[in-house]
């Protein structure tokens, strides 16, 4: 039998700590060989209740193991990339923004022999947008809207002095090319990103961003037109209890990924 590929988890907040759960509740082929976390004390504590707690160890050590899972602040994400790309390992990154301005990281996992999977996250039919672009994809449009408070404190905002105190009413607070927005909303907008790469780059996707205090979720509006179908798809995703600016399925998609890079029938491009 084929030996477990041993997991890496780096964050231990709304998504790593779900997806470590999981791991060690006990997932055929794979196998949580530790975790990083700013407070490692808190971590410790955090896993109080496993069957087999791990390690919590440095970013870059985390690169001893098969999988790297980023789910971090955009600051550090190089401390965790990095290293896992260089070791040719599987790259597994939930920031999937912090890939557009980092070209050279795909091409030099290209060279090491490493692999970089982005989960499908937030985003609903990322499937079908990369079988589309297989052919020709004419435009693709996204429309974001979120409640105000998981926006508070996001560049873009802050950059333009953008206030969503105090809406009564929805608020474009932005308008642009998904590149611009995953700059402008780094812990936002990783959907977009994941978007743009599956279908026509990061410069021709469009993204509005809304501050709506009409909903209580992370809602998303995909429109693709191509050569081989047209079509729209919608998902309001429930805010993770420990960070409204991550939907609870963002966790789940990554514990999907992570199965699907083992399971002996993957369903789904």
């Amino acid at each position: 039998m084929a030996r477990n590929l041993t997991v890496g988890i780096g964050g231990f907040g709304a998504v790593g700590r779900k997806v470590a759960e999981a791991l060690d509740a006990g997932v055929e082929g794979l196998e949580l060989k530790a975790v990083s976390a700013r407070d490692h004390a808190k971590a410790r504590g955090n896993m109080a209740g496993f069957a087999h707690a791990v390690p919590v160890v440095a970013l870059g050590d985390l690169a001893d193991c098969d999988i790297v899972v980023e789910g971090l602040p955009a600051a550090v994400f190089d401390e965790i990339a990095s290293p896992a790309v260089e070791r040719g390992r599987i790259f597994v990154p939930t920031s999937v923004g912090q890939l557009l301005p980092r070209p050279e990281l795909i091409e030099r996992a290209r060279q090491t022999g490493a692999r970089i999977v982005a989960p499908t996250g937030a985003l609903l039919g990322l499937d079908a947008v990369r079988a589309a672009a297989e052919g020709d994809i004419r435009s693709v449009t996204m429309v974001t809207r979120k409640p105000p408070g998981g926006l508070v404190g996001a560049p873009h905002l802050v950059e333009n002095d953008i206030s969503v105190e105090g809406l009564t009413e929805a608020k474009l607070v932005f308008s642009g090319s998904a590149r611009d927005g995953a700059k402008g909303f780094p812990a936002n907008v990783n959907v977009a990103a994941a978007l743009a790469l599956a279908g026509i780059g990061p410069d021709r996707t469009r993204l509005d961003v809304w501050a709506d205090p009409g909903v209580d979720r992370n809602c998303h509006r995909i429109e693709v037109k191509a050569d081989s179908c047209d079509f729209t798809l919608e998902i309001a995703n429930v805010p993770s209890d420990e960070n409204p600016r991550t939907g609870k399925v963002t966790a789940l998609s990554v514990l999907a990924c992570l199965k699907g890079l083992v399971a002996p029938l993957k369903v789904g491009s």
